[in-house]
């Protein structure tokens, strides 16, 4: 019965293999004959479909395939050549402010900032960085503008045309340590501190190489020469820097 369903529902659907398979209108053949040829041709149909949709499905995944190799190539070239270009990679240092819930340490920041004053402004400018920029951040908004308004700033002209000084406020800058690029060379031997504003986004793996080089000062290695010992660091290509 079920074999019989089968042959008459293929028989309804005879019109829609016309245009693949030719049967003459007034066939000779026997009614149970055409079925079988009907039968054959659908299931050899059904065949080549399922092989083709292998075959593509096949294609596809050697595609991702190959685009999953070419990627990891070439993100293995650039990692190459970025070592290649910034010498040996600096430690990575577990963060506390890494993770995707976590939150920069506001005691931290705050420490940050007094070393910066009382070592770092001394060379290094922060163009970038204005008062205001602390509030909330390492200091309330009264002791930020305590701290402006003890710096003199540069301000005007006047009325009469002529600049005056007066106290620091919220939006003012940092002050700069310099008052130009050739007096900042000269003060430091021909070299040019750079600018601190955004110095971890200046620099290959950003705050590791900061870390890693203020705590990379010691003693020079045994049968290096440095004028100044005090403050020798020992880079990663076994060269050597100093700071005033």
């Amino acid at each position: 019965m079920a074999a019989g369903r089968a042959i008459h529902q293929l028989l309804r659907k005879r019109p829609q293999f016309q245009s693949t398979v030719s049967i003459p209108s007034a066939s000779p053949f026997p009614s149970s004959t055409q079925a079988l040829f009907l039968l054959r041709s659908y299931v050899c149909k059904q065949d080549q479909e399922s092989v083709g949709s292998t075959a593509v499905k096949s294609l596809r995944a050697l595609a991702f395939l190959g685009a999953g190799v070419s990627g990891i190539l070439s993100l293995a070239t650039l990692a190459s050549a970025d070592e290649a270009e910034h010498g040996l990679p600096c430690p990575i240092y577990p963060w506390p402010h890494k993770g995707i819930l976590s939150s920069y340490d506001h005691a931290s920041i705050r420490r940050g900032h007094q070393v910066y004053q009382q070592v770092c402004a001394s060379c290094h400018s922060m163009s970038l960085i204005s008062y205001r920029d602390l509030v909330g951040v390492a200091y309330t908004e009264e002791e930020t503008k305590a701290m402006a308004a003890v710096v003199e700033v540069v301000d005007g002209p006047n009325d009469e045309g002529e600049m005056f000084t007066r106290p620091g406020k919220l939006s003012d800058r940092f002050p700069q340590p310099y008052p130009n690029e050739q007096a900042a060379i000269f003060a430091n031997g021909g070299a040019y501190p750079p600018d601190l504003s955004i110095i971890t986004k200046a620099r290959h793996n950003g705050q590791n190489y900061v870390f890693a080089l203020l705590t990379g000062y010691r003693d020079p290695p045994v049968g290096v020469l440095i004028l100044d010992t005090s403050n020798a660091r020992r880079d990663d290509d076994d060269g050597a820097e100093s700071r005033p």
